[in-house]
């Protein structure tokens, strides 16, 4: 596997790419953080947490 930086409006989004399996995982928290525009790490790993707790609760996952 391989750890690769993608930069998107600015922002770094952790990718990794599994060679064997030939996909492209993307850390969540990052995506989420570049797209509400939110400069600080923490805020955006509390907003994913509280949509995660959300989307359980209406039984999506």
């Amino acid at each position: 596997m391989k750890h690769h930086l993608a930069i998107f409006e600015n922002f770094k989004i952790r990718r990794l790419y599994d060679e064997k399996a030939e996909l492209w995982y993307f850390s969540v928290v990052d995506i989420i953080q570049a797209l509400i525009q939110q400069p600080d790490f923490q805020t955006a790993r509390k907003y994913w947490n509280k949509l995660k707790e959300r989307l359980k609760k209406e039984g999506n996952q």
